[in-house]
């Protein structure tokens, strides 16, 4: 097993004071949306986004973990085993233990496709966000909808272009994509989102959502 180090949520409150630190939550989505240590990526348990985490925080001198209790060891050392560099502690207890501190914590909405369905004929600041591949994006998507893969975003400029004021509804096929996409965006800056539940095959079912084709990438 890979060697690494416990931190208390204390002396991790405290060391933020003077320290930029990037947070990796491994805990599975259901559990991160409804709280979160604020700017933390979450990327889910199974290890499909591993190498993803891997690329965003190439550079980052400090990376703390956040993973389910009792498998610390497993998740540091699949981690590195990705290519994940610089994990210099794991948070001790666990987020339960952040919370028993009343440090500060974050959330991500979540919403049903009908609340989508209701909102986009009046609001001029809505954007959908389309995180699906080009390849699922071309074949249908919601009118107007930008496709933004995941796997562009650790390009941070990407995303340079999304304002506090506008409505970002964000939606993937239905995975972990949105949670990873949101908990980024949030790191950035960007907070008034929310994540479409069930993504785009909910979406498809609710009949008020006009969507579309891109029929010249198709043919």
């Amino acid at each position: 097993m890979s060697a690494f180090n416990f931190i208390s949520p204390a002396e991790l409150q405290e060391k933020l004071k003077s320290v930029d630190i990037t947070f990796i939550d491994t805990r599975p989505s259901a559990e991160f949306s409804i709280g979160f240590v604020p700017g933390s990526l979450g990327i889910g348990p199974d290890g499909r986004y591993d190498s993803w985490a891997a690329t965003y925080t190439e550079g980052s001198t400090h990376i703390n973990l956040i993973a389910p209790l009792g498998e610390e060891a497993s998740t540091v050392e699949r981690l590195r085993k990705a290519g994940v560099r610089n994990i210099s502690a794991v948070l001790e207890g666990g987020f339960e233990a952040w919370q028993n501190i009343g440090a500060p914590v974050d959330l991500l909405i979540e919403v049903d496709p009908d609340e989508l369905a209701m909102d986009l004929p009046h609001d001029p600041q809505l954007i959908v966000v389309d995180l699906r591949s080009p390849i699922e994006y071309n074949e249908s998507h919601v009118k107007g909808a930008q496709n933004l893969p995941l796997a562009e975003m650790t390009d941070l400029a990407t995303i340079a272009n999304f304002e506090e004021f506008q409505n970002l509804y964000i939606h993937c096929g239905g995975g972990q994509r949105s949670v990873i996409a949101a908990s980024l965006l949030k790191r950035q800056g960007i907070h008034n989102l929310r994540i479409i539940t069930g993504g785009f095959p909910a979406i498809k079912e609710e009949k008020r959502i006009p969507l579309e084709k891109e029929v010249s990438k198709l043919n």
